[in-house]
């Protein structure tokens, strides 16, 4: 596909050729397990290192291949890998940079998951795990030993939203030999590419913004040449993929995700100003608001936000906390995020910080915009305070 389209223009096109099913604008679902073989040189090539066709359903079908291919297009890398969810992504990733003597340095505002799979089943593989502030910047320089393998990176946090100097990190890692990972779910390629500013390897759950109905559990993982391919193996030695109808469901959802991306970002937005004006939240968490600590990052970096932040209510007993969610008509309580629904979770990062401990007196609480009205979310929301501050 020429390389001047747009990203919107992208999106709808890249890993389609209906001229190659019939004229069919939707590549067709291929359930597979077994791939047959038209002669035994051909089977004997297919057992081969390198070999680029079809040869079993874990290696992929025409229906994985298709998605892959998207998203290597969209990102503009020669190798993504489709996984069996986000989570599959992230330790896949991990798994494929890294090795018994190793030392990572991991994001303190990770995805909760990733550090657990750090904590227990790295360290159990004898990969020395280290975390740090996420608003380090050029100053991560001075954590990197020679044993570094690995900064792995999450711009913005998915709970605390700080926005990570992703080039001045990526300049400090390569100067060192180690390579960065970046977790760009909250984002999107349309948002944030990461391969434009350096970064080594990109994980993204494919679960939010691109399958975006809230029915697909998928990540993926993408990177260049042969560190691509280093990432597709270790994929595959680990039994990693993906079933037809979920690749299938994915690429149908990548294909408005830019129109449904553009609305939940604006919607969120409105709500992040909305709450900032309420008593009773002491301040909110969102990267394109100009009060947010790393702003002038947002600015500089990323194309627009999405539909995820947060906000820190003041301080209310459990009854008034327990009447502001219970009563919600709108907002579901729930993880995840990206889908066309909106979700609303309470967040507890002094749990689990350790580098930077959180230290905050307020509840956090997790918002994601869906595609709904924005008055009627408010009024949702506002109908919670109401009961909240009934129940003091």
């Amino acid at each position: 596909m020429s390389k001047d389209l747009k990203p919107a223009s992208r999106l709808v096109h890249a890993g389609r050729v209906p001229r190659d099913y019939h004229g069919a604008v939707n590549p067709p679902i291929y359930r597979a397990s077994t791939i047959l073989q038209p002669t035994l040189e051909a089977w004997e090539a297919s057992r081969q290192p390198g070999y680029k066709g079809l040869r079993y359903g874990v290696v992929g079908t025409p229906t994985t291949l298709a998605f892959e291919e998207a998203m290597a297009e969209i990102y503009g890398v020669d190798h993504c890998v489709a996984t069996s969810s986000g989570l599959a992504a992230v330790t896949t990733a991990l798994l494929a940079l890294t090795k018994a003597g190793d030392h990572l340095l991991m994001t303190d505002s990770a995805y909760d998951p990733t550090r657990r799979f750090c904590d227990a089943m790295l360290k159990h593989f004898g990969v020395a795990v280290e975390y740090y502030d996420p608003r380090i910047g050029a100053g991560i320089a001075d954590l990197i030993r020679p044993e570094t393998s690995l900064v792995y990176t999450e711009s913005p946090g998915s709970l605390t939203f700080e926005i990570q100097d992703i080039p001045a990190i990526v300049a400090a890692a390569h100067a060192k030999g180690a390579k960065v990972a970046l977790d760009n779910t909250w984002a999107t390629a349309l948002l944030f590419n990461p391969f434009e500013h350096g970064v080594d390897v990109v994980i993204e759950a494919v679960t939010k913004y691109v399958a975006g109905h809230a029915d697909v559990l998928m990540g993926v993982v993408l990177a260049k040449g042969n560190l691509g391919r280093v990432v597709h193996s270790t994929a595959k030695m680990l039994g990693n993929c993906c079933g037809p109808e979920e690749l299938y469901l994915a690429q149908r959802g990548l294909r408005s995700m830019a129109v449904r991306l553009e609305r939940c970002g604006a919607t969120a937005l409105i709500l992040a100003d909305w709450l900032a004006t309420r008593p009773e939240v002491r301040r909110v968490l969102h990267p394109a608001r100009p009060d947010h600590p790393d702003h002038a990052l947002w600015r500089r970096d990323f194309r627009g936000a999405s539909g995820l932040f947060s906000m820190l209510l003041e301080p209310l007993p459990r009854p008034a906390l327990s009447a502001f969610f219970d009563g919600l008509r709108l907002f579901g309580i729930g993880a995840s995020w990206g889908g066309y629904e909106s979700l609303i979770m309470p967040a507890d990062p002094a749990r689990t910080r350790t580098a930077v401990p959180w230290t905050e007196t307020g509840h956090l609480i997790r918002l994601h915009a869906g595609l709904e009205d924005p008055d009627d979310l408010m009024a949702d929301l506002e109908a919670g305070f109401e009961r909240a501050v009934a129940q003091r």
